[in-house]
């Protein structure tokens, strides 16, 4: 795999050629930044910019106008190759909060496995009703406790869009689901995406990730797609890597508050 060429591809297609997300969303180009505009509910930030010394602070500060304008939380979400070196500094320094940093992976689908068994006494069901949706929100207010989690509206969306898609898995033992996670098919690139894994903290460690990942690297590969995209954990970056994934860098969330909404 060529390194820099993938990444400057996805550059290419998944940032600068960045296209509405569900329904009532808009894409915009302000500049040297392009930012996602969403529903209500939907997602709210900034994918791709190019700037520097000169214009990052305006950029910075024209973009929180905008969205404590529409009273909305945002996300900025940089990449370590992102110039000006010190955006992320400046975004903190305008207000915005950094969340975790995670590794950027990619890995051609035709060299990862795609027969991957789950461990005995786990079944793998996509997801294709409401009913299904729910049993993956159920994984991930016991896998994210805590944290804020959007998959539901996120599947909600993609099944809407398309019917036939499988946008997720969930693994069941019994009727009882242990784990589960999101494909996003990026339609018009090269690049399938591999989100929101989360396995209850019981069933961690037995094999039931690799599974979810060769269940939606096989769909995607049907599908025709050359390459597998992950934002990778600190838990998910080293088996990924086992399986053929590579880092080719990292990205980090900055995310601005709606406007009201600090100090609650």
């Amino acid at each position: 795999m060529n390194r820099q060429a993938v990444l400057d591809l996805y550059d290419q297609q998944i940032r600068r050629g960045a296209r509405p997300d569900e329904a009532g969303a808009k894409v915009e180009v302000v500049g040297n930044v392009l930012r996602h505009v969403g529903p209500p509910s939907g997602w709210n930030g900034v994918l791709w910019s190019d700037l520097d010394e000169n214009d990052v602070d305006a950029a910075i500060a024209e973009q929180t106008r905008f969205f404590h304008g529409l009273g909305v939380e945002a996300e900025w979400k940089t990449y370590a190759h992102d110039r000006p070196a010190d955006l992320g500094a400046r975004l903190v320094a305008a207000g915005f909060v950094a969340e975790e940093t995670e590794t950027l992976l990619f890995a051609e689908t035709a060299v990862l496995p795609l027969d991957t068994a789950p461990p005995d006494g786990i079944r793998l069901l996509p997801v294709t009703d409401e009913s299904q949706v729910e049993l993956v929100e159920r994984v991930h207010r016991l896998a994210f406790e805590n944290e804020r989690t959007t998959i539901g509206h996120q599947l909600r969306t993609q099944l809407a869009k398309d019917p036939e898609t499988v946008p997720a898995v969930v693994a069941l033992h019994g009727d009882e689901p242990v784990s589960a996670a999101r494909l996003e098919l990026n339609e018009g690139t090269d690049f399938a995406s591999l989100w929101g894994g989360g396995t209850v903290p019981e069933w961690r460690g037995r094999g039931i990730y690799r599974s979810l990942v060769a269940f939606r690297v096989r769909i995607a590969a049907e599908r025709g797609f050359s390459y597998m995209h992950v934002d990778a954990s600190p838990y998910s970056r080293p088996i990924l890597e086992r399986l053929g994934f590579e880092a080719l860098g990292t990205t980090t969330p900055y995310v601005l508050e709606a406007a009201g909404e600090a100090g609650r």
